[in-house]
């Protein structure tokens, strides 16, 4: 049977339109990743200060490394299997030591959902208990959130904890280069720990400290735990901050993004509370502006309001 001469004109154009795609298609690209010196041997891979997105590959948090002459150490996998690849490949452009370990900071999804790519290249993973806690009562969650946003650049990431547990402090010795992790009450999630290298005072602070952006109290977050934690960091007098979030910094910076807002909220809230004012008051009598110009201020200043409310009420 013939056709007529449309319908072949219009085959002709879809044969052609689908050739071009064939031609000019190519597989979305693998995310780049660049080192940031941050100390001797120590650098940083700053992430995107915005939410999660496609275009970001939810690396909306810092992640980094430890170069020494015993292997790598890397701080945080990263959100998934074709990310920590690509910072591995970042790695290798700095040093041909292999990974030896991989410490999970905590049981945020860029935390840790990384952890398969290097587990099968013989890392060891390491996290604090509560961390591997937090992993587990909220990981399948976070996959399914995270597959939805990233789609195939999601593909290959599975769940993989940590195996080596610690409570309050772990130390790494590798030729001479002494790292120590440190858990002390967590904060934006409950298993949040600290990275600390003595010799050069240089801190992976992991959540306990965002720059540059303004922190989330999430419902699984603590206020109150997160400024205890931040008071053993001012312990430790670090030179260099690299923040869960935000460019490298020095701790009055770090004192100002994170501890200041967090004292504003406890204060205002302890306040409102013991004076009987309900949340809607609480919250509109709360002055932020001082911490306005952090990106993502708008979207995030009336949840963290209204959840360090319900945190004082809880208090009492």
């Amino acid at each position: 049977m013939k056709l007529p001469f449309k319908n072949i004109k219009y085959l002709s154009f879809f044969f052609t339109a689908f050739c071009a795609i064939l031609i000019y298609t190519e597989p979305t690209a693998a995310m780049q990743f660049t080192p940031v010196k941050a100390a001797p041997d120590v650098y940083a891979f700053i992430g995107d200060t915005g939410m999660r997105s496609y275009e970001n590959e939810g690396m909306n948090a810092n992640t980094g490394f430890i170069v020494t002459k015993a292997g790598v150490v890397v701080i945080d996998s990263g959100s998934s299997y074709l990310v920590a690849k690509a910072m591995h490949d970042a790695i290798k452009k700095i040093t041909t030591q292999p990974v030896k370990y991989v410490i999970n900071t905590g049981g945020q999804d860029h935390r840790w959902l990384g952890n398969r790519y290097f587990k099968e290249i013989g890392a060891q993973i390491i996290a604090s208990r509560n961390a591997l806690a937090d992993m587990k009562e909220r990981g399948v969650s976070q996959l399914v959130a995270l597959k939805s946003e990233l789609r195939e650049k999601f593909d290959g990431t599975q769940i993989v904890y940590p195996e080596r547990l610690f409570d309050h402090k772990d130390i790494l010795k590798l030729n001479g280069e002494e790292i120590q992790l440190l858990f002390f009450q967590g904060g934006h999630t409950p298993g949040d720990a600290v990275v600390w290298l003595p010799k050069s005072r240089t801190l992976f602070s992991g959540d306990h400290i965002y720059v540059d952006r303004l922190l989330g109290v999430l419902p699984f977050s603590n206020s109150k735990n997160w400024l205890v934690s931040f008071a053993e960091i001012e312990k430790l007098q670090p030179r260099v901050i690299i923040p869960g979030h935000g460019k490298i910094c020095d701790l009055a910076k770090a004192k100002h993004d994170t501890k200041d807002y967090l004292t504003l909220l406890r204060n205002h809230m302890r306040k409102a509370n013991n004076a009987g004012s309900d949340m809607q008051k609480a919250i509109d009598t709360l002055d932020q502006s001082a911490f306005r110009n952090l990106e993502n201020y708008k979207l995030l200043k009336g949840g963290n309001a209204s959840r360090v409310y319900l945190e004082m009420e809880s208090e009492k």
